[in-house]
């Protein structure tokens, strides 16, 4: 607790709830908005009112858009019969940002997790299964994060697409337990392009 106003103090609390802020940086990053509000923490409010309002998960593939089809799936050149199976939303822009994958993705949301009671209805793993149908695809490319979670649910996928689709997975340069958001281009890139047979 400080001694800064309830409005300071509650901004403080809602900002020490992000990814990677404690209470100690969430206060130092208040303090920095206030002192810097007229170039800095006004325009970002204004931004993040903006994204509020018109962020959303495209419907095709769940990617962040501002569009009900994101950019990739309206992508007429994209729709080369491969997609790219990853677990979230940072996973999908790492794979962007390394720019070697010219396919199309599928966020699915999470791993299944038997821990947290996470089965394959929990996740977009059944509408996966009916793009694979329905969009004419010939590879699935399972990209998910090398933790037992990621690997349980890519060897889920791949029997629910036995003899349906070629089902690759990430090669070399993903260590165990690596995180694909945290992982560098070039690691990607090699990882990708060197996808083996699941």
């Amino acid at each position: 607790m400080t001694d800064a106003p309830k409005e300071i103090e509650t901004l403080i609390e809602m900002m020490a709830k992000l990814p990677g802020l404690g209470p100690r940086s969430a206060r130092r990053a208040v303090l920095h908005l206030i002192k810097k509000r007229g170039v800095l923490m006004t325009p970002l409010a204004d931004t993040m009112h903006t994204v509020a309002a018109t962020a959303r998960e495209c419907l095709n593939c769940a990617n962040i858009s501002v569009a009900d089809i994101c950019p990739i799936c309206a992508a007429e050149k994209r729709s080369n019969g491969e997609i790219c199976v990853v677990e979230d939303v940072a996973d999908l822009w790492a794979m962007e940002r390394a720019g070697v994958f010219k396919g199309r993705y599928h966020v699915l949301g999470g791993t299944l997790s038997a821990l947290d009671a996470i089965g394959p209805a929990d996740l977009r793993i059944p509408k996966l299964i009916d793009r694979v149908e329905t969009e004419n695809i010939t590879e699935v490319i399972l990209a998910l994060n090398a933790t037992i979670d990621g690997q349980t649910t890519a060897h889920y996928i791949a029997d629910q697409l036995e003899h349906r689709v070629s089902v690759t997975s990430l090669a070399q340069g993903v260590p165990i337990g690596g995180e694909l958001d945290y992982l560098d281009d070039g690691t990607i890139t090699a990882a990708l392009k060197a996808r083996k047979k699941v």
